[in-house]
Parts: C-alpha cells; structure tokens; sequence
C-alpha cells in the first residue's frame, strides 16, 4: 500500500517536516503544497536531489489541492509572516484566516485521512480545523505538547545526565504559556524524579521555566523553530501509517474541557484511538483546568 503524505505550508518547519520524512524513509509519495508555488517547486527540488543517498524512495511532488484526495495524513504547517511572537496567541488572527482558507479546499477534494496540525497557537488552530472540516475529531490533532514534552525530557536527562530518552512523563495543557510539566509523571527508571533527587536541591519551577522558554530562546537565536517539531511531527506521521498505537503527548480532543488540549493520546491508523490523562496531583489539576480556560478564552475571542 503506497504511504501518501501531504504537507501544506513550505517554510522552514514544513520543509524541515518534509526532510525529516524523506531521510527516514517514513512514506512513498510526499507532496508538498504553498501559497508561494516556486517555493514548493524548489523544495520539492532539493528534496529529489537528495534521492541518490536515501535509504528508499520516495515520489516528492509539488502538487495543488487535486493530489490531497488519495493521501492518507496531511501536515498542515502555516505561518505568520512575522515569526518573533513571544506568545503563540498572538499570531491566531494570521493563522486563523489561513487555515479557513485552507481547509474548505482540502475537504473539496474529497480527503477523508488524518489531519495533523503544527500551527500555531497549535491547540485553538487544531480546534478551528476540525470544526471547520467537519471531520471526527479522531481524524484532527496537533502536535501539541509533543515538542515541550521532549524539551522537558532534555532538561531532566541533563540534569540528572541521563539520556533522555531514559526519561519517562509529560507536560500538559496549552503549547502556550499555560502548559505546565507534570512532575508527578516525570520518572526515570521507574522512580518518581523528586525521589531520584533525593538531598540534592532542585529548582523545579525554575526546571519548569526552563521547558516552557526553551522555544522562545532559539526563536529569538534563529529566527524560528523547526528541528525539534519536525522531528516529532515525523514521528506522529509515522504512528498513523504504520498503525503503531504508540502513545504521544498530543493537542487532542478532551471531552472533559470540551477544548483541543495537549495530553496524552494513543495515535493509530486513525488518527487518535484514545485519549489518556495519567492521575494528577490536586494542583496539577487546577493547572490543567486553567490551561484549558486559556484557549477556551482565545476560541470564543
């Protein structure tokens, strides 16, 4: 069966995204689509240039809206003309027009796979796409706290200089200034992080900080953002086609806050086969209601 990704927006994350699928091999055809149509020309070139050192093959196309009909997962990765936003809110009137424009033409051609959404703010944005496809809400979900989720893992693996992949737990909420790291989740080995440090003094608000500032200080370093979230989105890509059933951190539907809101979720064939919240702490559920409230508040502004 051909593995058939489309991502829609061709600027360095979705670009990256693109890169990250070819040189993993992680489908058959890609099809890359931008408002600026020579940019998904000469990405799509690049891309193709790099055929002869890649472990399979993979048809990268520079498509329009016609191709979306038999793919099964689109990358939807817009964004602001102006990057340097401390707030991801802030950039939700820009993104919101792009994506109402958007979605109506994807749906037209008559795709009915799984939608995974980047942009920006990543919760509000995956929310609006759904409603406005019409499509099940397992079918529409954001990377989410994936990305923060991965940044704490950094933080705690230095800390305690573990790998971290060793490292076990999740931050929740928004993928916005309200997220909040879950440290009753957090382990490694097993054992709860707190235990682990045992004597040692530890910062952990100033730990949290640190995971939710982490994207900020390489946007204003760089410019933007886009090798971890690449990395992640080709994960997620991955777990649909391959119907892996793999557990991700995930801005997806919670019936509970009736919002899109990062969480944990089992992604499969799909899109999500089940959303999981772990047993939080009293406090940690205050945050994660709070969190919720935020973009509840930005969807009805």
């Amino acid at each position: 069966m051909t593995r058939k990704v489309a991502i829609i927006g061709a600027g360095h994350v979705g670009a990256d995204t693109a890169f990250s699928l070819v040189t993993q091999g992680l489908c058959d055809t890609l099809v890359l689509i931008d408002q600026d149509e020579k940019k998904a020309h000469v990405q799509s070139l690049e891309l193709r240039d790099m055929a002869s050192f890649t472990p399979s093959r993979v048809s990268i196309i520079a498509g329009d809206y016609a191709e979306l009909a038999d793919t099964d997962v689109i990358v939807i990765a817009v964004g602001p003309t102006t990057l340097l936003k401390e707030d991801r809110l802030e950039e939700l009137a820009e993104t919101r027009a792009a994506v109402l424009e958007i979605v109506p033409r994807i749906i037209s051609s008559g795709f009915q796979g799984v939608i995974v959404n980047i942009t920006n703010p990543c919760d509000v944005i995956t929310q609006i796409i759904q409603q406005t496809s019409g499509l099940l809400p397992s079918q529409v979900f954001g990377t989410g706290t994936s990305l923060d989720t991965a940044r704490m893992k950094r933080v705690v693996g230095e800390f305690f200089s573990v790998d971290p992949k060793s490292v076990q737990g999740y931050v929740l909420g928004e993928h916005g200034e309200s997220q909040f790291v879950a440290w009753s989740t957090v382990a490694i080995g097993g054992i709860p992080v707190a235990q682990l440090a045992g004597d040692r003094p530890v910062d952990w608000a100033q730990m949290d900080a640190s995971v939710r500032q982490g994207g900020w200080q390489i946007l204003q370093g760089k410019g933007w953002t886009s090798f971890g979230i690449a990395t992640a989105t080709a994960r997620l890509v991955d777990a649909i086609l391959s119907d892996a059933n793999t557990v991700y951190p995930v801005s997806a539907w919670s019936e509970s806050q009736k919002v899109y809101i990062g969480h944990p979720a089992i992604i499969g064939r799909k899109g999500v086969v089940q959303s999981l919240l772990p047993e939080l702490t009293a406090y940690e559920n205050i945050a994660f209601q709070a969190s919720a409230r935020v973009i509840a508040a930005a969807l009805n502004k």
